[in-house]
């Protein structure tokens, strides 16, 4: 069976994953674009405008480093679950569903502040959990903090993710004062650190207060999806809900640690989806973020169900729907 397949941990799944990243991209690669074209280059963040600065010298390279970018947030998937465990399985399941969702979207396949951000969440969210069982006061709590931080200087909204610290603490751990107190400092300390080197280098610190103000709360964008993204979407999200509903009739059944980091997964699935509906600025570009929980709850489905019928032809469809919509793209 396909998705049997796809379980196995030998370097020909590896390849196979690759050849369907490369498949997903090839739109993105024979039609490429520069941020400028999805409105990225007004008022950026520091360090995406550092990024785009070394890469938006032409479409295809600026297209290509949004390619790598994936690529390292497929290897981070997998990285996180061998690392906590928390699916139970070691398997290269999260890096293949994580291509699939997100090429499901073709018009997010090129260089946007979410991307680089990305892998910067979800290494604070395997910080988050070195603090479990951890006796006396949880010092990752800081580096988480940093980590977000780091990521909002390339993505303002990212800032917002600091709500998963204060969800953590007390989801986690004993409710701790020093341990928000601590989480606090890992936030600001990037920012006061790059505040600092942009003051002594004498840049424009209006700029960088307009630009943060700019891309939290008065950025426009234009939510347009096609017909047929939208059905594609609908159907996915309908394969995500089944997913869920096991995932929640079996979380009694796991480990504490697993029910927490499925917990956080949900808080960072909330908040994705919060920042999207509630604020002006936030677009389709993350769906990049809140593909990482959704692709965590299918892994699961699929390592887990019992219904191998019922989960496989919902593999198959999710394939058949990434292949449609980039053929699609492809002939446009």
């Amino acid at each position: 069976m396909l998705l049997r397949k796809f379980r196995e941990n030998g370097p020909d799944v590896i390849f196979l994953i690759f050849v369907l990243m490369i498949f997903t991209w090839m739109g993105a690669f024979l039609h490429p674009v520069l941020p400028s074209e999805g409105g990225y280059d007004n008022m950026p963040m520091p360090f995406f405008k550092i990024l785009t600065g070394i890469t938006g010298f032409s479409p295809f390279v600026s297209t290509f480093s949004a390619f790598l970018l994936m690529m390292l947030m497929a290897f981070l998937m997998v990285n996180f679950n061998t690392n906590v465990f928390f699916i139970s399985e070691r398997t290269f399941l999260p890096a293949l569903v994580y291509t699939i969702l997100t090429g499901m979207n073709p018009q997010g396949q090129s260089m946007n502040p979410v991307l680089p951000a990305a892998p910067f969440l979800i290494l604070a969210i395997r910080k988050i959990m070195d603090s479990y069982k951890v006796q006396g006061t949880a010092y990752s709590f800081f580096d988480a903090g940093a980590l977000i931080a780091t990521g909002s200087l390339f993505y303002a909204g990212m800032i917002w993710f600091g709500i998963l610290l204060i969800v953590a603490i007390i989801v986690l751990r004993p409710f701790s004062i020093r341990e928000i107190i601590i989480s606090l400092a890992g936030l600001l300390t990037p920012l006061f650190i790059f505040t600092g080197f942009y003051y002594i280098l004498g840049k424009d610190m209006d700029y960088l207060r307009s630009a943060v103000n700019y891309n939290l709360f008065s950025r426009d964008t234009v939510t347009s999806l096609s017909l047929l993204n939208s059905v594609v979407l609908i159907i996915a999200g309908t394969a995500v809900l089944i997913s869920v509903h096991q995932l929640l009739g079996a979380l009694k059944e796991k480990r504490i640690k697993s029910r927490k980091t499925f917990t956080l997964l949900f808080w960072t699935f909330f908040v994705s989806a919060g920042m999207f509906v509630v604020l002006k600025p936030v677009s389709l570009e993350i769906f990049w973020i809140a593909s990482i929980p959704l692709t965590y709850f299918l892994c699961h489905y699929f390592v887990f169900s019992r219904r191998k019928k019922i989960k496989e032809i919902i593999f198959i469809v999710l394939l058949l729907l990434v292949t449609i919509i980039q053929a699609v793209n492809l002939a446009e």
